[in-house]
């Protein structure tokens, strides 16, 4: 979805091609937090690149598909993985690590991103979004909760239904 937007160079360009590749390479070189550094340093420094920046962000925020996030938030949740519950629980040199628990902060840990996404939408009033990423983050949790097939499934056995209510 996101690939979707990035700008390739057109025949108009007056850059050498040469000049062109370096460019791209210098910035797939980028870490996210340079390139938002970045973003942000244009966006204070010119006003229309700065609502240049907001358009294209919007464009970003504004491309949600339930269906899209509801197949991400399974496959995202059917991957974890029972053995790092078994790993990470039990008796260590801090006290005891309760499995269940480990497993139910794993599933909430697994929606966080896209409960961000949708909190995100709420604060820009975005309400129209913010319903639909609900509906694919809801989807997700009940297609993981009837299909999923996974052993770690066992050891987070309410966490579906929890989630699933606090995000309703």
């Amino acid at each position: 979805m996101r690939e979707q937007m990035t700008q390739k160079p057109t025949n108009n360009s007056t850059m050498p091609s040469t000049k062109i590749a370096m460019n791209k390479q210098v910035l797939d070189e980028i870490s996210t937090e340079h390139a938002n550094e970045i973003l942000q340093r244009l966006a204070d420094e010119d006003a229309k690149i700065s609502k240049r920046i907001q358009e294209l962000a919007l464009e970003y925020l504004t491309e949600v598909d339930p269906d899209c996030i509801a197949e991400d938030i399974f496959y995202d949740l059917n991957i974890l993985d029972v053995e790092d519950v078994w790993k990470n629980s039990g008796s260590t040199r801090y006290g005891y690590v309760d499995p269940y628990e480990l497993a139910f902060k794993m599933f909430e840990e697994t929606l966080e991103p896209y409960i961000d996404d949708l909190r995100k939408c709420q604060e820009l009033l975005m309400d129209e979004k913010a319903k639909l990423h609900c509906i694919g983050i809801l989807k997700g949790i009940d297609q993981f909760e009837r299909e999923a097939t996974t052993e770690f499934k066992d050891w987070a056995v309410d966490a579906p239904y929890e989630n699933f209510i606090e995000v309703f």
